[in-house]
């Protein structure tokens, strides 16, 4: 039983040392790999009709948050277009979800993304009358 455990703690040992010494490393022929062209890893550049065409499909006016009037700053946000942003995009100034900006045309705000508030309206009067129908129904039932 000795001479196991004292082979076993000579394994552990040199298990250990092995562990913590530096080894060189692999040297890697960089002859071989491939060269990587700018154009690959950052697209060709764009030409005036290219960069026209792809503002042509975004809307050129304004994005306003409904609920605290922030307007929508493309250079603030990545340079990237309101309708290119993502379902996780919250207002900068209110943390209002993106569904709650609507398109500024002049002086007027149009409806948002979630349809405005008229169907909630809708939903809570209706709920406030069936409410009231159910309490005189069971008035009258009892």
């Amino acid at each position: 039983m000795k001479s196991f455990l004292a082979t076993l703690l000579l394994l552990l040992l040199v298990a250990c040392t092995q562990a913590f010494t530096v080894q060189p490393l692999a040297t890697r022929n960089v002859a071989t790999r491939a060269p990587t062209a700018l154009n690959m890893v950052f697209g060709n550049k764009k030409s005036k009709a290219q960069k026209a065409e792809e503002d042509a499909k975004f809307w050129q006016g304004e994005w306003v948050c409904k609920d605290c009037g922030y307007i929508y700053n493309r250079n603030e946000c990545a340079g990237m277009f309101f309708e290119e942003q993502g379902a996780g995009f919250r207002c900068p100034q209110c943390s209002g979800p993106r569904r709650r900006y609507a398109k500024k045309v002049g002086d007027r705000v149009g409806t948002t993304l979630d349809g405005g508030d008229a169907p909630i309206l809708i939903f809570s009067f209706g709920g406030v009358i069936a409410t009231i129908a159910f309490g005189i129904w069971a008035v009258d039932n009892l």
